[in-house]
């Protein structure tokens, strides 16, 4: 059996044979429509070749603007194209979207409302064309038209013409509406992807390492340098200084981001658990060892181990880990063979490694297998120019946990975090930080708020211990800089603030040697 679509010329030039084959390549066309555009303009292409439509245009109607402007044409150019904007009920193609309707112009020399705002018909009144336009809907909303010039005749039927192009824009339509789901679908798609990528990103980077001071910028320069190969990374600091914080970012800028890192803080657990957790073991190696068991190692495998207190390790593991990072292979506790692994490992500590190997502590071999690239944090009391930058950034990560609205740390609460030692670093700063937001209740952090370690000349070694009317000053000359500042540095507005009268805070500002005007906002 021959196939019916058959393209014109080869057995029957009949209008019907013609617009079924029509009708074929056209939902050819749209059915690859990978790119809308180019569907379209194929679309146009084939009402022009087979069906003599010329100046064929799907316009498509902006829902913000109320503009229809031509998205797609066939025999126009592209200053023609340009021009061929429309407002809603303005001339044929403005009717068609604003009211849904086809409409037929059998002679557009004829018709007032034919604009020809493409100019595209040098001789309006001399030539005899016919308009079809029909309107391209999904569902009841109206998205645009398709239109085409006829050359007018006694033998065309346009009443035919509007009714195959009425299929056509509904196939148009049909086709329209499939793309703009896929592509709602496909910005879904996108959009969390860039979500979950831009969380776990940020959640890493170098930059959630607060801090610009010369300490802290040769840390990034080193993290930089060493992210990207395999060396074994010893990070060196104290206790609450961010050791881990640098581990993360070296392993999600390296080329092992996508596989697992894994932690173990070696201090943590019991020595009977660890070699277990590190290693694993096999089905029955000991009692209760009911089932399989993956060590840390395995688990990292491609990825990264981080080892925290590394200088905790007692001499057993010790040899072990030497062995795993020289022979790339593990044996879990019970095994028979050993299990090679793929593992970059960071170990951090704030124990002097140095001295633990010269009290035979911890092995000289694998201090040196450790000590490939090491990376020393700064205690906070080196980077003090540090210590604002973190403690407005717990302010605002605490305000939104708490739900305060806390705005600012005030000047004499400033003057007690520099001055502080800060013996727990970065993680005691923190909980500061934390306390005094939950005690505070106005829109700024006060030195009372502080805990009490910080205004003792006990705990920070650089402040005198204060008499009663030291104290009492002090508290005078705070309350009247925070009035100052809000109010802009205008000393009458701050005695209202105050409730005290203008000769007394002028002696009061005076007595403290306050300069009004280093508070006016510029």
């Amino acid at each position: 059996m021959k196939n019916p679509i058959i393209p014109p010329g080869e057995l029957d030039h009949s209008l019907y044979t013609r617009e079924i084959y029509c009708l074929y390549e056209i939902a050819k066309a749209l059915n690859a429509a990978l790119d809308l555009t180019k569907s379209l303009h194929a679309v146009l292409s084939i009402l022009s070749k087979f069906l003599g439509m010329s100046r064929a245009t799907v316009s498509i109607l902006n829902p913000l603007s109320s503009e229809i402007s031509i998205e797609v044409a066939h025999d126009l150019s592209p200053e023609a194209k340009r021009r061929g904007k429309y407002r809603l009920g303005e001339g044929i193609t403005g009717r068609v979207v604003q009211t849904g309707e086809p409409a037929i112009i059998p002679r557009i020399s004829q018709e007032p409302l034919f604009l020809n705002k493409t100019r595209s018909r040098k001789n309006l009144e001399k030539e005899d064309i016919s308009f079809i336009c029909v309107p391209i809907k999904i569902g009841k909303n109206t998205i645009g038209a398709l239109s085409v010039d006829r050359l007018f005749g006694n033998d065309i039927s346009l009443e035919e013409d509007l009714r195959f192009l009425t299929i056509i824009a509904a196939l148009i339509a049909e086709t329209v509406n499939k793309v703009q789901h896929l592509n709602r679908e496909k910005e879904k798609l996108l959009d969390e992807n860039l979500r979950l990528h831009k969380e776990l990103t940020e959640k890493y980077q170098i930059e959630n390492i607060i801090g610009s001071s010369r300490p802290m910028r040769e840390v990034y320069e080193m993290i930089h340098k060493v992210a990207e190969s395999n060396a074994t990374v010893l990070i060196r600091g104290e206790s609450g200084t961010g050791k881990e914080l640098v581990a993360n970012a070296i392993h999600y800028r390296s080329l092992r981001a996508r596989k697992p890192f894994i932690k173990v803080n070696c201090a943590a657990l019991p020595e009977t658990l660890l070699e277990s957790e590190l290693f694993g073991y096999e089905k029955g190696a000991f009692t209760g060892a009911n089932a399989l068991k993956l060590g840390r190692f395995e688990r990292a495998h491609g990825g990264t181990l981080f080892l925290d207190e590394i200088g905790d390790l007692n001499p057993s593991i010790q040899a072990k880990l030497l062995r795993v990072i020289q022979e790339k292979e593990i044996d879990r506790l019970g095994g028979r063979q050993p299990i090679p692994v793929d593992v970059r490992i960071i170990t951090a500590t704030h124990q002097n490694l140095e001295k633990a190997v010269e009290e035979k502590r911890f092995r000289e071999d694998l201090y040196y297998r450790l000590n490939v690239f090491p990376i020393y944090l700064p205690p906070l009391r080196e980077r003090r120019t540090d210590i604002l930058l973190l403690a407005e950034f717990f302010l605002e990560k605490y305000n939104q946990e708490h739900r305060k609205n806390i705005r600012r740390i005030s000047t004499p609460a400033i003057d007690l975090l520099m001055e502080y030692h800060w013996p727990g670093n970065v993680r005691e700063l923190q909980n500061c930080m934390e306390r005094a937001v939950l005690i505070c209740e106005e829109d700024a952090i006060k030195s009372h708020h502080l805990p009490p370690t910080l205004q003792t000349a006990e705990s920070s070694n650089t402040r005198t211990k204060l008499s009663f009317d030291q104290a009492v000053e002090a508290f005078e000359k705070e309350m009247i800089i925070e009035a100052l500042k809000k109010t802009n540095g205008i000393s009458s507005r701050a005695a209202e603030e105050l409730e005290i009268t203008q000769r007394i805070i002028n002696y009061k500002i005076a007595k403290y040697g306050i300069e009004p005007r280093r508070f006016k906002v510029k």
